[in-house]
């Protein structure tokens, strides 16, 4: 068997996700309807990447960690616009984390167990602590560390913090990848 991505993608009437070259999706992972995910990016283990009612667009060399949800906020009378779901490049989003209907730049880790709500932006260059909550419409400035509930800023990124974010998905891209060899593999 040779694995392919595409296995693991679900169709929602007319929208089908597109992956970029060499993406990664668990066989357990599900992705529905309006996403599309760029090179070298992963989604890993009981990850749900739910674009039913609004787009979801995932940078390249991002990882999605496990047990992860991403979803979007549907246009109505509430909202005309709705919130889709951005997600930029270099993104490490660790096990456990919500994101709901909000765009994250470049660069930019997002702890375990966070959530971030409706709206809001969290700019490129972003520690988000483990267990951290960014309220609807919250913006997180770029080059800070944000930690609690509700997320704050408490200390500007060092240099070596900065240089992490590359490491990260050059990290997860060769996992990836050797994810991928191993489920190619003859049984």
């Amino acid at each position: 068997m040779i694995y392919k991505a595409e296995n693991y993608l679900r169709r929602f009437e007319e929208h089908t996700p597109k992956l970029g070259d060499k993406v990664f999706v668990d066989p357990s992972a599900v992705v529905i309807g309006d996403v599309e995910i760029g090179a070298d990016s992963s989604i890993w283990p009981n990850t749900t990447v739910r674009g039913d009612m609004h787009r979801i667009r995932i940078g390249a060399r991002s990882s999605i960690q496990d047990n992860s949800i991403l979803h979007i906020t549907h246009a109505g009378p509430y909202n005309p616009e709705g919130y889709p779901l951005t997600i930029g490049d270099e993104v490490t989003v660790a096990h456990s984390v919500t994101l709901h209907g909000c765009t994250i730049g470049n660069r930019v880790l997002i702890g375990m167990g966070s959530i971030v709500m409706d709206g809001a932006v969290i700019e490129d260059n972003v520690v988000l602590g483990a267990n951290s909550l960014v309220p609807p419409g919250k913006r997180l400035a770029s080059g800070w560390l944000y930690v609690g509930s509700p997320a704050k800023a408490v200390r500007e990124l060092s240099e070596g913090e900065l240089n992490y974010f590359s490491y990260s998905a050059s990290n997860y891209a060769n996992l990836k990848d050797r994810h991928i060899a191993e489920l190619s593999r003859p049984k």
